[in-house]
């Protein structure tokens, strides 16, 4: 029987249903923990013309941009695999004019996202900025990188960048369950901001969980269900970057990554083994598995360090009792509506 309140399927599914050509795509992790299968079937799945949100530039944003997939790139930190003269995809494609890239601190991205995560149209931010070559040096975005106003109390200028809402958002998380609520501990990023700024929101997860472990620890949801699209469980999602709890970053894996990086034909080639090559993350670690050995993968599990449980215990769970009566006037509903009635207080 087909559960229809569950949002799981598999990243094939996922990317094809929600990820379109042009979208603004944004890349949900900082640094750790990056959705690399996510990432890598946006690729295989060939899309095209992305605006494409990162707020750190590693092996992800390299091998989406190097495939193609994408035309214009807003964030704050780029990695330059070969030096300036070795390059990177990115710098590759920006020497080549095929990709325009917009340059923000990390504050200012930040704030752009939890602008548009809260509903504003822009946000102010450190005045400082007005002095350096990210305020004067603009690309696609234009007048629209920065905007300068008059505070209305003060009189003095205050400079606003403009809220982000992304198309689509992907992002991994260590669990989930299969209603879509995202649980995720250890360096947060923008990974809040970044999915609850998007229109649309792919979750991957080392693990889907019942839904009373979620419920057991709700400080860990940072993604509630009602906003999620998609969840994909997949196991070694974010190799060769770490997701605590459950492995450590893959230095054999990134090195390997970072000395094909240096070169359009060297990236290619890596690209062609490690993500064309294999259709889906099982397919990738079975590859791994059978060319290098399990000794790599095995050294990198998290030993387990678990945190404290937290009591959330109450008397009761909810104002109705068993018997449906509201336990501090002892109504049940139709009861309390009534007196309401009879006392010209129930507004129809």
């Amino acid at each position: 029987m087909v559960d229809v309140n569950s949002k799981v399927m598999s990243a094939k599914e996922a990317i094809n249903k929600f990820v379109h050509d042009g979208d603004a795509l944004v890349i949900g992790n900082y640094t750790v923990g990056s959705c690399a299968e996510l990432v890598y079937e946006v690729i295989r799945q060939g899309r095209k013309g992305l605006t494409l949100y990162s707020q750190s530039g590693i092996f992800d944003v390299e091998t989406i941009v190097g495939a193609g997939c994408v035309d214009r790139l807003v964030t704050t930190y780029c990695l330059r695999a070969g030096g300036r003269k070795g390059g990177s995809a990115v710098e590759r494609g920006l020497n080549a004019g095929t990709l325009e890239l917009e340059d923000y601190t990390n504050f200012q991205y930040n704030a752009r996202l939890m602008a548009g995560m809260h509903g504003f149209s822009y946000i102010q931010v450190l005045e400082g900025a007005m002095v350096t070559d990210l305020f004067k040096k603009r690309s696609f975005m234009g007048e629209d990188k920065f905007r300068v106003i008059k505070c209305p109390y003060t009189g003095k200028d205050h400079l606003t960048v403009p809220a982000a809402n992304p198309d689509v958002c992907i992002v991994h998380v260590q669990r989930c369950d299969k209603f879509g609520n995202a649980q995720y501990w250890g360096a947060l990023g923008s990974v809040a901001a970044a999915a609850l700024a998007s229109k649309r929101i792919v979750v991957s997860c080392e693990e889907i969980v019942e839904h009373d472990v979620i419920q057991s620890s709700p400080h860990l949801t940072l993604i509630p269900a009602y906003r999620v699209d998609a969840v994909v469980e997949v196991p070694w999602g974010a190799n060769p970057t770490e997701v605590l709890g459950y492995y450590n970053m893959d230095q054999f894996m990134y090195g390997l990554f970072m000395m094909a990086d240096g070169t359009a034909d060297g990236l290619k080639a890596w690209m062609d083994e490690w993500v064309f090559g294999c259709e889906n993350r099982a397919a990738y670690i079975d590859h791994y598995i059978q060319k290098f050995g399990s000794k790599v993968l095995d050294g990198i599990r998290a030993k387990a360090f678990y945190s404290a449980p937290a009591n959330y215990g109450s008397a009761f769970t909810s104002r109705w009792d068993r018997e449906g009566k509201e336990r501090n006037m002892g109504m049940t509903l139709p009861e309390f509506e009534q007196t309401l009635k009879e006392r010209g207080k129930l507004y129809e």
